[in-house]
């Protein structure tokens, strides 16, 4: 039979092991949201980046189209078409026209609601190339 004192030594035992569990249980909680929202916002940025740089791809320059047949964008207004796009979207990025090539980078700040680090930066860069198709 165990004396009084044996019982005193294993006070609070269990609330140090509730304690551990507890923050253990946090800690997945957290990865599982704040790791969901990191995924949400990557989404999202490659989607507006790819978004934005077939809005800028879209902007053909017409008028050698119609003399020569021969598809270039026109980079002024493929520049200006994917910004408005990410202007529109409230999305932040850059945006780059190279030949008939248009190359948005959307850059996304995650804040982390749960787990106890700062904000997460999300960079994702998306290209899209105005090409010429034949008629079917």
């Amino acid at each position: 039979m165990r004396t009084r004192t044996a019982w005193s030594d294993e006070r609070g035992s269990i609330t140090a092991f509730v304690a551990v569990v507890a923050t253990a249980l946090v800690m997945v909680a957290g990865m599982a949201y704040d790791g969901g929202q990191i995924l949400v916002a990557q989404s999202r940025a490659r989607s507006d980046a790819d978004k934005a740089a077939r809005a800028g791809a879209q902007q053909v320059d017409t008028g050698h189209l119609r003399a020569t047949g021969e598809t270039i964008l026109d980079p002024p207004e493929a520049e200006a078409a994917a910004q408005e796009f990410l202007v529109r979207s409230g999305a932040t990025g850059t945006v780059t026209v190279d030949g008939a090539s248009v190359t948005v980078t959307v850059t996304a700040v995650q804040a982390m609601r749960i787990l106890p680090v700062g904000e997460r930066t999300i960079v994702v860069t998306e290209t899209a190339t105005a090409t010429d198709e034949e008629p079917p």
